[in-house]
This record gives C-alpha cells, sequence and structure tokens, in this order.
C-alpha cells in the first residue's frame, strides 16, 4: 500500500512538472509574430493593432485583449491566435471591400439624398453590422416621410479579389395615413374644435396637395404645443397634454392617433397692476400699452403681447436697460390671475461685437443696416427684436436666428445673426380671368437680391383680352448707402376700354422714384413720370367728348404718397389700419396741366375668431390748371371698387352712345366682414358679406348725368384659396342708382402663378 501511494506521488509531482513547464513556455518571451491570411491589409498593420511584439511575454490575458483588439477594427470577418513553439501565428480572413453601392426600388426618395444619409461608400470595408445600420437609416427616411410599411433588403454580390457589390432593395410601400384623430378629456372645445387647431389630418380624398394627413412624429409634437397654446390664450392656464399615442394598424398602413388632455379650470385676469422702479417714469403713460384687462378671460398671447409693447415704449422713451417681468399671483378658488407689470432696470450690457454667419450671397452690409445695435450701443431688447423683423422682412432667408452671447467682459455681450438663405430669383407664369379683364396671362422674371446687395430687378410681361402690359424696374433700396429707396420703371401699356368708352389707350415712358421711412409705421414716396398717352381706335359712334380725345399727349408729373401702415399683414390683414395721402402735379413740361389729389384708408378689426370687419374709404379731386382734364387722368367707379356695378359703370357719361367720361371727383365707402363657413381651415374657403357705397361726378360734357348722386349696393361673396389660385366670387343688388349706370350683379376671378 506504502508503495501505490508512493507512486501517486511521484506522478503527481510529475503531472505539476509538465504543467508548470507549459506554463513557462506560454510566458516566454515571443519569437516572432507571424500574419496569415491577409490579402490588401500589410501585415505590420496587423501586428500594430495586435500589440504583439516579438521579445514580449504575453498572458493569456493579453491574447484575448489581442483577439479583441482585432475584431473591432471591423477590417476582419475571423480572427484567431495560437502559440506554436516560440512564435504566436495570427490568422485572419479580412472582410471584403465595397465594389460599387446601389439602391433599387426607389421612387420617392432619389439616389442622391439615400448616398449622403448612408455611411457605406464604395472602397470602405464591408461589415454585416454595417449594413444593418444603413438599412435602418434607410427605413428611417422613409418613416420620416410618411412610409411606414417600408421593407429593405440588403443584397451582396460577391466579387473576385474579395470586393462585393452592395445592393439596397426597397420596397416603398404606400403612405401611412392617419385614419383617426380622438382626444379623451376634452369638454370645454370638441374634437373637431381641437382639429382645426392641431396641423396633422385625418387622410381624405380631397387632401391630395397636402402631406398633413400622414404620420410625422415631429408634427405630432409641434401639435402639442399648438394645444397649449389654444388652450392658454383661451383661459386655461392649467392646460397640460398628458400623452399623444399613435397606434399602427396592423397591416403598417394607417395610425390611430390619440391625445389626452387635462383642461384645468377656466380663469379670468384678475386686478393688473403696473409698476416702476425708475423715479421719473410715470406707469400711467405706460397703461395704454396693455393688451390684458381686469374680467377679461386670461389669455397668454395677450400677456406676451403686452410685454412686447411695454419692452418697446419704454425704450423709445430712452431706457435702454430694461426689463418687464410678469409678476402672476394666481387665486384657483376664485379662478382669477392677478398680473402686476414690473418695470425693472435690467443689467447694464453694451454691445461688444455684432457677428452674422450663414449668408453665402448675401453681403454683411445688407443684414447689418437692418440691424437697429451696432457695436458700442447700449443693449435693448427691444430693438433686437424690431432687428429680427427687418432683417426677416427682406425675404432673402429661409430662416433667421438673433441670439446675444456673453462678450468679454459682464458689461459686454456679442449678438449672433445666424440666417439660412432661399432662392431669391424667381421666374413665374401665370393664368387667370375676372368678368372685368377677360383672360389674363402673365410671364415674370425677378431677381430681388441682385448680386447679394439687395437690389432689385424685375421684367413682368402681361396679356390678355383686354389688356397688354410690359415692364422693367429696378431698385436700390440703400441709396448712397442711406435710408432711401431708389428705383426706376420702364413700361408700355395697352388697354381696351371699348366696352366702358369706345376706346383703346397706349401709354409709353418710365418713372424715377425715391422713397424713406419717417418712422417705423409712416413712410414718404416720391415719383417722377414722363409718359406718352394715346387715344386711338375709337368708335364712330363714340361720344363727342371722346372723339375730341383722339391723339397723343405728353405728361410730366410729379407725385409723393404719404403712407401710414399699421396692419398686421399688408397681403392678407386681420388687423390694423392704414392711411394713406397721393398728391400729383402735371406741367412740367408736357400736355398735361393738373393737380391730383387722393385719400385711401382701410381699418380691420377681427371680432371673434376668424370674424374680421374691414372698413375702407376712398375719396379723390383733380383740379385742372390751364387745361382741360382728359379722360385718361379722370376717376371712374365700378367693378372692384364699387361693387354692383360694371368697371366704370358708376358716374358722368353720354346718354346717346353710354360711354363713361369719367369725373374729376370721386368718393367710395365700403363696409364688410369676413367670416368662416364651418368648414376646415385647410379648404381656405371664407365667406364675406359687404355693402359699397359711392359716387363720381365734375364733368361739365355730360350733361344731366353728371348729378353727383349716391349709389350704394350689398352683397356676398366667397372666396377660396384653391390649388389653381385665389378664387373669388361676389353676388350683388344694387340699393341706389341712376337709370343711365350699368350694374352687374355677379363677378367673378381667378388667377395663379407657378
Amino acid at each position: 500500500m506504502r508503495y501505490i501511494r508512493n507512486l501517486m506521488l511521484l506522478a503527481a509531482i510529475a503531472a505539476a512538472g509538465v504543467a508548470l513547464k507549459d506554463a513557462a513556455a506560454q510566458r516566454s518571451a515571443i519569437g516572432e509574430v507571424r500574419v496569415e491570411g491577409t490579402q490588401r491589409i500589410e501585415v505590420e498593420t496587423v501586428r500594430s493593432y495586435s500589440k504583439l511584439r516579438a521579445g514580449d511575454s504575453p498572458t493569456d490575458r493579453d491574447l484575448d485583449e489581442a483577439l479583441k483588439s482585432l475584431f473591432a477594427t471591423g477590417l476582419f470577418s475571423d480572427v484567431s491566435i495560437r502559440r506554436e513553439g516560440a512564435d504566436v501565428v495570427v490568422r485572419v480572413v479580412e472582410n471584403p471591400i465595397i465594389n460599387r453601392l446601389a439602391f433599387e426600388g426607389n421612387k420617392r426618395i432619389t439616389d442622391e439624398i439615400l448616398t449622403d444619409e448612408v455611411k457605406l461608400r464604395p472602397r470602405v470595408v464591408f461589415t454585416r453590422a454595417r449594413v444593418q445600420a444603413d438599412a435602418q437609416r434607410i427605413m428611417e427616411i422613409y418613416r420620416r416621410s410618411g412610409r411606414f410599411a417600408v421593407i429593405v433588403e440588403p443584397k451582396v454580390v460577391r466579387l473576385p479579389q474579395n470586393r462585393v457589390d452592395l445592393i439596397f432593395e426597397i420596397e416603398e410601400g404606400d403612405l401611412t395615413t392617419i385614419r383617426k384623430i380622438s382626444f379623451i378629456g376634452n369638454e370645454r372645445f370638441s374634437d373637431g374644435d381641437l382639429r382645426e387647431v392641431i396641423q396633422t389630418t385625418e387622410s381624405a380624398w380631397y387632401r391630395f396637395l397636402t402631406s398633413n394627413d400622414t404620420y410625422d412624429p415631429d408634427r405630432l409634437a409641434f401639435d402639442r404645443e399648438l394645444l397649449r397654446r389654444h388652450y392658454l390664450a383661451n383661459g386655461y392656464a392649467d392646460f397640460r397634454v398628458v400623452s399623444s399615442a399613435a397606434e399602427l394598424t396592423p397591416d403598417n398602413k394607417e395610425f390611430f392617433v390619440t391625445f389626452t388632455v387635462n383642461e384645468g379650470p377656466r380663469y379670468k385676469f384678475g386686478e393688473i397692476g403696473l409698476e416702476t422702479e425708475f423715479k421719473d417714469l410715470d406707469a400711467d403713460q405706460l397703461r395704454s400699452e396693455l393688451t390684458v384687462a381686469e374680467g377679461d378671460w386670461y389669455d397668454a398671447d395677450k400677456l406676451e403681447k403686452s410685454i412686447g409693447n411695454l419692452t418697446d415704449a419704454v425704450g423709445v422713451l430712452g431706457y435702454a436697460f430694461v426689463e418687464i417681468v410678469p409678476n402672476v399671483n394666481r387665486d384657483r378658488e376664485a379662478r382669477a390671475i392677478a398680473v402686476t407689470f414690473a418695470v425693472e432696470e435690467g443689467p447694464r450690457v453694451f454691445v461688444e461685437r455684432v457677428r452674422i454667419t450663414g449668408n453665402v450671397r448675401t453681403t454683411d452690409e445688407v443684414i447689418r443696416r437692418e440691424m437697429l445695435l451696432v457695436e458700442g450701443d447700449a443693449f435693448n431688447t427691444s430693438k433686437l427684436r424690431r432687428s429680427l423683423r427687418r432683417i426677416r422682412n427682406l425675404g432673402f432667408f429661409e430662416d433667421v436666428n438673433i441670439e446675444n452671447e456673453p462678450g468679454s467682459a459682464e458689461d459686454r455681450t456679442i449678438i449672433s445673426v445666424a440666417v439660412k438663405e432661399q432662392a431669391t430669383g424667381e421666374i413665374s407664369f401665370g393664368a387667370g380671368y375676372s368678368t372685368a379683364s377677360g383672360v389674363l396671362g402673365e410671364i415674370g422674371v425677378r431677381e430681388r437680391n441682385l448680386l447679394g446687395t439687395a437690389q432689385d430687378l424685375r421684367l413682368n410681361l402681361r396679356f390678355g383680352t383686354k389688356e397688354r402690359e410690359g415692364e422693367l424696374s429696378y431698385t436700390e433700396p440703400y441709396f448712397m448707402d442711406r435710408e432711401l429707396s431708389a428705383g426706376i420703371d420702364i413700361f408700355s401699356t395697352q388697354r381696351d376700354l371699348q366696352d366702358e368708352s369706345s376706346y383703346d389707350r397706349e401709354a409709353t415712358g418710365f418713372a424715377l422714384r425715391m422713397g424713406y421711412r419717417i418712422t417705423e409705421p409712416l413712410s414718404q414716396t416720391w415719383k417722377y413720370v414722363l409718359r406718352e398717352d394715346e387715344v386711338t381706335d375709337i368708335r364712330a359712334d363714340a361720344s363727342l367728348a371722346i372723339q375730341e380725345e383722339r391723339g397723343a399727349f405728353v405728361t410730366s408729373a410729379l407725385s409723393q404718397t404719404l403712407l401710414y401702415d399699421l396692419r398686421d399683414n399688408r397681403f392678407n390683414p386681420t388687423e390694423g389700419y392704414f392711411l394713406q395721402m397721393d398728391n400729383a402735379v402735371a406741367g412740367i413740361g408736357g400736355d398735361s396741366r393738373y393737380l391730383r389729389n387722393r385719400w385711401d384708408s382701410a381699418f380691420y378689426l377681427p371680432v371673434a375668431e376668424n370674424w374680421i370687419v374691414n372698413l375702407d374709404a376712398g375719396a379723390g379731386y383733380v383740379f385742372e390748371l390751364g387745361e382741360d382734364i382728359r379722360i385718361v387722368d379722370r376717376f371712374f367707379l365700378g367693378g372692384g371698387s364699387l361693387r354692383g356695378f360694371e368697371p366704370a359703370g358708376v358716374g358722368p357719361r353720354d346718354r346717346a352712345t353710354d360711354d363713361a367720361l369719367g369725373g374729376e371727383w370721386f368718393y367710395r365707402l365700403s363696409a364688410g366682414l369676413s367670416l368662416p363657413l364651418g368648414l376646415p381651415n385647410e379648404f381656405g374657403v371664407k365667406g364675406r358679406v359687404f355693402t359699397d357705397a359711392g359716387s363720381v361726378g365734375g364733368n361739365d360734357k355730360a350733361g344731366d348725368t353728371d348729378d353727383g348722386s349716391l349709389r350704394s349696393s350689398i352683397g356676398v361673396g366667397l372666396s377660396w384659396l384653391s390649388p389653381i389660385g385665389p378664387v373669388n366670387i361676389d353676388i350683388s343688388r344694387v340699393v341706389r342708382k341712376e337709370e343711365y349706370d350699368q350694374t352687374q350683379s355677379f363677378r367673378f376671378s381667378f388667377g395663379t402663378r407657378f
């Protein structure tokens, strides 16, 4: 037994010796690092990635780290490391190189866009992980465009020399639309009301020109903000969107969108206070700037507008360092929110530098001259806001952002202006029809930012059944580096006035313009016009008063226009007003002698959401200066200026021929109400009711038709922002007229530019 135990002990000692010998061999110095299997990659590159060197004594952990390091390069599909005596053998299988990258089946998104988005490129190492990542990236692009049913299948074609062609086969699928939008928790506003607030819409056949009925998570996030603004503007200060969920149908073709909201109670404004820490600033003189009043329903938009108005007003009074702080006290039991506007002295900060970025074509000077703050000025929030508005109004930029950043010292700030340019060149074609002018066509070429200097060059050609017009116009907005616009217009027009007055008119000439802004809303424009008019194609049975006008004559006139404009939008106003006065004197040479004056104004008032009251008025008088007033310089009413009557259908005329002769004075009044018709806002359809009144007179050749009596009409109308352009329809009924007036109960017009 003892003999057996001794043999077992000797065997264990021998085994331990062998193990120690093997371990010592593993930790012994490397004789050589041999690399096998490389094709394109240099042997030294593999050795450098492995971090194994001849003479090193690696442990098992070192070899494992070397293996991981080689795999991490992405250059190899397989790697193995083994010891052969004193040497270490690294065996690699290289990943192939992409020879060609292609996309198949993509119709909605171009190859160029997909190529920019994916990471793989020709001559880049192919790995399956990278391919799958790019496939997911392509799917995400399609999902952002509303196609959640997209399928992306990568195909690999193996080529000689360890190369592959990579082809992404794409099945785009249909647009993933919104089947239903629901709201949970809304009591004050119905689902239909809230659908009008958000931008996302339910899918319908008539929404073929919009993409708002496709699912977009970014748009859904914006909808949450639109809902919040809507409720805060209607008194619900505690409102919040609890969740917005989009559930995809099993066939991946449609979404059900559900907004869960918590409206909370509705608040009114409590006591409205105004305090100032400036001793020489009377708070009462600022109360007129407030747009909120005690007892009104709480409105966050009006609150923000009041802060902006106060900031502007205090800035105009010369207080550069000011901050308006609304101190809010919410009484939940009384459901009232008291607000005290505190006019406080802000930090004394000066502008250290104005930095402009993002402008490629537009010169810095064009942007700088719209800035109301320059280096060294006291920083003023009001001026900064107005500067932002002025730069945006240039129309040269898709996006404008202005931020102030810390300067080199605590009392210094850097104003950073970041712009994103947009195309300013335009080539337009237009078509339209109206009962007044017939069929119309238009071709225009315009560059609003010529050579990046904000100069405006425009060529416009207009032709139709009753008029032809050509105009070349050039405008320099900052003439002689001053806030002074200057320009020249060269024009030629031909108008068919046979229906109104039995003649045609041709006019050719040019105009020189110069304008400037007196205050923010007040501007003045001066113009000199040299024009040759010719009355042609007079019918044989035309009025004798028109027969006497036959021939050509020259008009040399100087005019000025004074405009005070506080409309929120010049093209589609919903609030505000404007006053305009035009005066012109002719007789600086030429054949015509007159003094012509005209006044126009309009007032717009929103009385409810999308309900706009408008009041328009105009008047004019032309005085002769030693010469009779010619027919082309007289006033005419009718058509768009006095609905219910034909163009030039009101006022002095020849009873025998029915030719309109025009008058030396006119006045007109109009009142209207624009209102929604209960259709979704996206249709762009609005109704209107109106009443027009006015008269024309002052023509000693018109006999008993020059009575100057009041004419009036009432009517209803419809406007539609259709896919082919704006469509306008008016149906009128004349209330007061003279027997010789020419009426028109139906007016229709449409037009578009593309």
